[in-house]
């Protein structure tokens, strides 16, 4: 699963985290086995999905669609809603042992074809407000083969599915109903219309997975890597499009939030335009800069016109992008917003774009930023936070350095 520590010093650590990993191999390894010891010698399982789907997207257009449950009946919400991880303070070791324990049962389907009994089930899987009773009738017990993305969540195995069961039938709630029978509604509209009813973002996410939303005869299933970050860009682009229009921000706001070996930082200058930039420093021994010696620093921005083209820094440029923008919406200003991310050794697996969107929404909610009344001070600021150089970040950034060649901030 992941790489493990000298297995003398686990003898002395027993899950202290000497080794400087965020979390312990040894622990989660022992604790999914535990979960999972009744379920992967059986093809069957007997749960409650928390609600949970799944859309691959190897070999597009024919795709692996599942609904996944745990081995637990009841409120098993929990297990897929990251608006709560970071707020509830979850750790690692207990967000993988509860994720990798979400057995898959799935199959392979064609996307346009949303006519089979198995993608109806799997939308009011998916639609449903609350968990779902359900039964999973598996080909052959699932392997016990766990997924690590960039992108998605991590989640448990999968196994061929040959029936599938609802022990009750899921209630949509008056919103979500609205957009999935509205076949004359398209796929950004109903999005922000759920945003705008208080539906939470990862919901979202998983009903325009399904089909859920959209103009009748364009609807599809659509990868779950894919519609996290499609809605990600539909909801900041509806956001930063309000906020243009508002006044700025007056005094250059800091603010920082260390979680998990990762240390978060936003920089907001008062400017009479938008422009946003996000950019990562992955240290030696981080998920993306394993075999490196160096600091690795990466970034994209955009200026007041958006992007034509996708990041490559990939989907968590999106997600912080929605987070940034929801705060600035909330209190009614524009600002130019560069936030920077730097990932530290013991952080070395992938857990998705939905760690960068809700600890930058938890910094935003819960911190209080550092009033700096000229830029040039942001250094001295930054040097008590960071191990990458003030200087370095600044060279890197394509805004930052304009920024202080520019006397005049609030024209740039």
């Amino acid at each position: 699963m992941v790489r493990l520590a000298d297995p003398a010093l686990c003898l002395k650590c027993r899950g202290r985290r000497l080794c400087g990993l965020t979390y312990c191999p040894l622990l989660v390894r022992a604790r999914v086995a535990l979960t999972m010891s009744k379920v992967v010698s059986r093809p069957y399982l007997d749960g409650s999905s928390p609600p949970s789907v799944f859309i691959g997207w190897v070999n597009y257009p024919k795709v692996i669609a599942a609904v996944a449950s745990p081995p637990a009946k009841g409120d098993t919400s929990h297990y897929d809603k990251p608006e709560d991880w970071i707020r509830g303070n979850l750790g690692i070791n207990e967000l993988l042992t509860m994720r990798l324990t979400l057995v898959r049962g799935g199959n392979e389907v064609i996307i346009n074809n949303l006519n089979s009994k198995f993608i109806e089930i799997l939308q009011e899987v998916a639609l449903s407000e609350r968990p779902v009773d359900i039964e999973l009738i598996l080909k052959k017990p699932p392997k016990p083969r766990i997924e690590f993305d960039e992108i998605n969540p991590p989640i448990g195995p999968l196994a061929p599915l040959d029936n599938v069961r609802l022990g009750s039938n899921p209630y949509f709630g008056r919103y979500v109903d609205k957009v999935f029978y509205d076949t004359d509604m398209n796929a950004r509209e109903a999005v922000i219309y759920l945003y705008r009813s208080g539906i939470e973002v990862s919901r979202i996410t998983r009903i325009f997975s399904v089909g859920g939303v959209g103009i009748g005869r364009y609807r599809r299933l659509v990868p779950t890597r894919w519609s996290i970050t499609a809605v990600d860009k539909i909801l900041s682009d509806e956001l930063i499009a309000k906020i243009k229009d508002y006044p700025s921000i007056d005094k250059i706001l800091f603010f920082t939030y260390k979680i998990h070996d990762n240390l978060f930082m936003a920089i907001l200058i008062p400017s009479n335009t938008w422009w946003f930039e996000w950019m990562e420093a992955w240290f030696p021994g981080s998920t993306w800069n394993r075999f490196s010696s160096e600091v690795v620093i990466e970034g994209d921005w955009e200026g007041p016109q958006g992007r034509t083209t996708y990041p490559d820094i990939g989907g968590c440029y999106y997600a912080s992008r929605l987070a940034v923008a929801e705060y600035l919406y909330r209190i009614k200003r524009k600002a130019i917003a560069v936030l920077l991310r730097e990932i530290y050794e013991g952080f070395n697996v992938a857990i998705g774009v939905w760690f960068v969107r809700e600890s930058l929404r938890h910094m935003f909610q819960v911190t209080k930023p550092i009033v700096l009344h000229e830029l040039t001070d942001l250094m001295t600021v930054m040097k008590k936070y960071t191990r990458v150089s003030p200087r370095i970040w600044v060279m890197k950034s394509t805004i930052l350095r304009k920024f202080l060649s520019t006397k005049r901030l609030i024209e740039f």
